[in-house]
């Protein structure tokens, strides 16, 4: 029979002395994301152009979305419709969806036509798109919420789409205390935890190069296919020459 060493408490395993699922799971998320890709201090060049910005400001968007809406949920509707208090943070949640779908759909389209699923950042674009869709029933959900003539008008012309296609029974619009629930909470829950795992994968990959800068990303590149001389520009056949910035690593800080 043989006996695990011990190891003094406090002291780190070597991954090769991982034996249990928790020191396996540390193993295998070390080797995805470690600490220097979880929170890098460099970036690219080419991240400083303005086409990177969109994605943070719908992220800063999201934040006071979430900020906003604890408050007004743990308010209600009596506050924000009658406090003059109420109503300015009422209309700063507002806002803050209208920034946040307008950065998105930015931030799509720019992803869109820089091919950013290249370098297989395939998942990185699906949750990018599965984020806005989730989105759009949660600001929908939103719009029933606002307890007036508005809401109820949306209310019952989507209750009868809803019926039409089945689904009444499950997410009856008309019940505002189950409208109340999906907004605050699973659908909040569902946009946070496909952001979340948006971010650790482009962390995981990196940010996406434009289509001219490709070739020096290292997602692209063959596994273990090194460049003849570093020192010299690498074009792959059929794509444009290495910027260069990217030539000579600049990053920005």
């Amino acid at each position: 029979m043989s006996i695990r060493a011990t190891r003094t408490p406090g002291l780190p395993v070597e991954d090769s002395d991982a034996h249990t699922w928790t020191g396996k799971a540390r193993r295998w998320l070390l080797g995805k994301l470690p600490p220097d890709k979880l929170l890098p201090e460099d970036q690219p060049s080419y991240v400083m152009s303005w086409a990177y910005v969109f994605g943070m400001g719908a992220i800063a968007s999201l934040l006071w979305i979430i900020i906003s809406g604890v408050v007004l949920g743990l308010s209600g509707p009596q506050w924000y419709h009658v406090s003059s208090l109420g109503s300015f943070v009422n209309s700063t949640h507002l806002w803050s969806v209208e920034l946040f779908f307008i950065f998105m759909v930015v931030h799509l389209w720019l992803k869109f036509w820089m091919a950013a699923w290249r370098g297989g950042r395939v998942l990185t674009w699906i949750t990018g798109m599965l984020s806005f869709v989730v989105s759009i029933v949660a600001a929908f959900t939103g719009y029933l919420l606002q307890t007036n003539f508005d809401s109820q008008w949306i209310a019952f012309e989507a209750k009868d789409a809803l019926n039409a296609v089945g689904v009444g029974a499950w997410f009856n619009v008309a019940n505002l205390g189950q409208i109340f629930v999906w907004h605050i909470t699973l659908l909040p829950l569902a946009v946070g935890a496909v952001v979340i795992l948006h971010v650790l994968l482009v962390r995981v990959h990196g940010v996406a190069p434009p289509l001219e800068a490709a070739e020096g990303d290292a997602q692209l590149l063959r596994e273990g296919a090194e460049p003849a001389n570093a020192s010299e520009s690498t074009t792959l056949p059929g794509s444009a020459a290495l910027p260069e910035s990217a030539e000579r690593g600049d990053v920005a800080r």
